[in-house]
């Protein structure tokens, strides 16, 4: 009897609501019952990326449409590189606070070093390549988050 290769399901989420990590961990290991490893990546919104200043919020502006596409081009990148059984992401936009969830990456594989490296390869290109822009608002002035180089240095290892 041979055995249906099953193709890695894909999930892309760009919103305002909130998400609960344990769900979503759950919802991956109710529809893949056959992999051996499940990386994530779970960022939040920093209180400050200077001492002297305290971040009130966060802004995060996007092109809906433009995003998810993104989003999904990423993901079915890193399918191509490695065998993944499932990817879910969840990106959120709008005003956030910090210690609020900003993003989320999922990925589970059959081994731990796919779904690290997929993991990983994900969360490098969302940073870079993914059209969100943000705008730190801090009790006296804002500003638009600038890329840094660190980030775009980080996708030639790819």
């Amino acid at each position: 009897m041979l055995l249906e290769k099953k193709s890695c399901e894909l999930s892309v989420s760009v919103q305002e609501v909130d998400f609960d990590l344990t769900s979503e961990i759950n919802s991956i290991k109710k529809g893949n019952k056959n992999f051996g490893g499940l990386a994530s990546f779970l960022g939040q919104v920093r209180y400050s990326e200077d001492s002297d200043k305290e971040l009130v919020y966060l802004e995060l502006e996007h092109y809906p449409v433009m995003t998810e596409r993104e989003i999904i081009s990423i993901c079915n990148d890193a399918k191509g590189k490695w065998k993944l059984h499932a990817i879910r992401v969840i990106h959120r936009v709008g005003k956030l606070v910090p210690g609020d969830n900003i993003v989320l990456v999922l990925v589970a594989s059959s081994h731990r070093k796919e779904a690290f490296n997929g993991a990983e390869f994900i969360m490098d290109f969302l940073k870079s390549r993914v059209p969100i822009w943000k705008k730190e608002h801090y009790r006296d002035n804002s500003s638009w988050v600038k890329s840094k180089k660190s980030d775009e240095e980080l996708l030639h290892r790819w």
